[in-house]
């Protein structure tokens, strides 16, 4: 009896322990940890073609009342200065989420295609590979859009797969059309994970694609090849400036 009655009081115990050893395997240490502080750029680096990275020409990347913008108004023509701003991390895992919008007018001497055209770029090559005169690195892009639909995946000197199916061209459509609403505020998403990749906007998706590789035809992605392993596990993230101005007000990730 005595045997019984002890039995009777751990199994509860150990009841409870199993229990709380399964949920906290599997809930994990996954949470929202905000990439831009709502006052400078800090952690963010500027990289503009035909200017040394961390010269942030013109302004184009500033910080007010609380928005991370990009503008032109110190330009007199674009003249290809394509540019990006690269947060000083890499990630492998992760979901990103960007709360962006387009205002004004593309700047003077823009790229036919640059109405209303931006982009997040990730798995870039560090920004510190970058040559002073390369307009756009290495990298995938969640193609953002504002007059067709959003969410194309763009990949400069990466293959990936689609159904199963290399990429043809740099930029392959979304599966599911959706052209954000003029002038309002849009979340992009893009889901990373061991190697699958999805693109959401205002929560739905729109492309999955997996399996980057290196291009080893592309002179720069080559570098990045080592011992003939050409796969991309990880890499920078950074916003385009194109030639259109932008507003991103949330620019937010969670690390798997």
């Amino acid at each position: 009896m005595k045997q019984l009655r002890l039995l009777l009081t751990i199994l509860p115990l150990l009841l409870l322990s199993c229990h709380t050893n399964k949920t906290t395997a599997g809930s994990g240490n996954q949470h929202w940890v905000s990439l831009f502080n709502g006052k400078n750029l800090d952690n963010w680096i500027p990289k503009i073609a035909g200017y040394k990275l961390g010269e942030n020409f013109g302004n184009t990347f500033r910080v007010e009342n609380g928005i991370l913008s990009t503008r032109y108004d110190a330009y007199d023509n674009f003249k290809n200065r394509f540019g990006a701003l690269y947060y000083n991390k890499q990630f492998s895992n992760f979901r990103l989420r960007v709360e962006y919008r387009f205002v004004g007018d593309t700047v003077a001497g823009a790229p036919s295609w640059g109405y209303q055209d931006g982009g997040i770029q990730y798995y870039c090559q560090a920004p510190q590979t970058i040559d002073v005169n390369q307009p756009f690195p290495v990298c995938l892009e969640y193609n953002l859009l504002g007059t067709r639909p959003s969410g194309e995946i763009c990949a400069n000197g990466i293959f990936v797969s689609l159904g199963g199916k290399r990429n043809e061209d740099y930029c392959t459509p979304p599966t599911v059309k959706i052209v954000p609403p003029k002038d309002q505020w849009v979340t992009a998403e893009i889901d990373v994970r061991d190697g699958k990749m999805r693109q959401f906007i205002n929560g739905q998706p729109v492309i999955s694609f997996e399996n980057p590789r290196y291009d080893s035809t592309n002179a720069i992605a080559r570098q990045f090849i080592t011992n003939g392993n050409n796969l991309v596990k990880d890499g920078y993230i950074s916003l385009q400036s194109n030639s259109h101005p932008m507003d991103f007000r949330k620019i937010e990730i969670m690390e798997y």
